[in-house]
């Protein structure tokens, strides 16, 4: 899913070219390549689709040419998650009635790419035996008020996997003091957004639990990888209600499943957990670029790419941050505050 135009990492992301078109760790690759190169090994890319909004499709097919220009499923408008899922469902359905899908956003990091094959063949392994929904759930080490949680019955696992369990409830964000009780109580976890099904199980949920936007991704069957795919996507795809998964089918559905999984994940929604996933130098400092010089300053992000030497000195839990002819210096604490700023200007 690469759809979003949200712009968090402002001034390197904007509407024009969102997080995951960006290299946010300075590495060379984009979120959203970084997030093909993962699942090296788990499918090939002529089985990789990218579902993008269609003003974003020219940087996707120049970010990854192996993959077939018809898998990139361009969106006329924003309608959240649900009516995402169930565009690329029932195309994959067209070519292929026995697939397996994997869901997975395209602005999230993942430190330990092995560990996460590992964790989604096993995933792949279940959802193709069973008529189950998976989705990973990340085990917490902080007590996070910014992600949904997940409550899984740790009492027994399945018979045909140890690590996977049922799901007991779904939690919103919580507050603080919440999120410090969730993260004494083994049984919860981080709500990741990776989702493991196969084509029919989701169809089917669908089809129960959604039936005015199956119908519509129903009908479209007779056109879909023809010409017409787009004219008609442009005409239908806007009829649908805007509806995340989690509220259309998760917290519907009966046979939900989770996999609690380690793999140094992060949906680096700010500033400041990007820094937690930066190697820092002795003061806490996180540094991307190659010619900024630092003095008596502690724990801050600094994310300078261009060829200007940059010293700075004195800062103390700040973001410095310069693209093009935008320059962002600001309070880490004060981040949520900038992000209105920079969206109301």
């Amino acid at each position: 899913m690469a759809g979003g135009v949200g712009s968090r990492f402002w001034p390197m992301s904007t509407a024009e070219k969102p997080k995951q078109f960006i290299d946010v760790l300075g590495i060379g690759r984009s979120l959203l390549q970084l997030t093909f190169d993962r699942f090296e090994g788990v499918c090939p890319p002529e089985n990789v689709w990218v579902v993008t909004n269609q003003h974003y499709k020219g940087i996707v097919k120049e970010q990854l040419p192996e993959i077939p220009e018809t898998n990139i499923l361009c969106e006329p408008c924003r309608r959240n998650t649900a009516p995402c899922i169930a565009y690329v469902s029932w195309r994959i359905k067209s070519k292929d009635k026995n697939a397996n899908i994997v869901v997975s956003p395209s602005d999230h990091i993942v430190m330990n790419s092995e560990e996460f094959r590992r964790v989604i063949c096993q995933c792949l392994n279940f959802t193709n035996e069973t008529d189950a929904i998976v989705t990973l759930g990340m085990k917490p080490n902080r007590p996070e008020t910014g992600y949904g949680y997940i409550q899984a019955d740790l009492s027994s696992s399945s018979p045909r996997n140890k690590e996977i369990f049922r799901v007991d409830s779904f939690r919103e964000k919580p507050d603080f003091a919440t999120a410090e009780k969730y993260i004494k109580n083994k049984s919860y976890f981080w709500n990741s957004g990776i989702f493991i099904w196969s084509v029919n199980t989701i169809v089917n949920a669908f089809r129960v639990y959604q039936p005015a936007i199956s119908k519509i991704f129903e009908s479209l069957l007779p056109i879909y990888g023809t010409p017409q795919e787009q004219e008609e996507i442009d005409k239908r795809f806007p009829e649908c209600e805007s509806i995340s998964v989690d509220y259309a089918i998760m917290e519907k559905a009966e046979e939900i499943f989770v996999c609690p999984a380690d793999f140094g994940w992060s949906d680096l929604g700010t500033w400041g957990s990007l820094l937690t996933h930066t190697k820092k130098d002795l003061y806490g400092n996180g540094v991307i670029g190659s010619n900024i010089a630092l003095y008596d300053t502690h724990n801050t992000i600094v994310h300078i790419f261009n060829k200007k030497k940059v010293v700075i000195q004195g800062l103390e839990n700040y973001i410095v941050a310069e693209e093009d002819d935008k320059l962002l210096i600001c309070k880490l604490s004060e981040e949520q505050r900038i992000k209105q700023f920079t969206e109301e200007k």
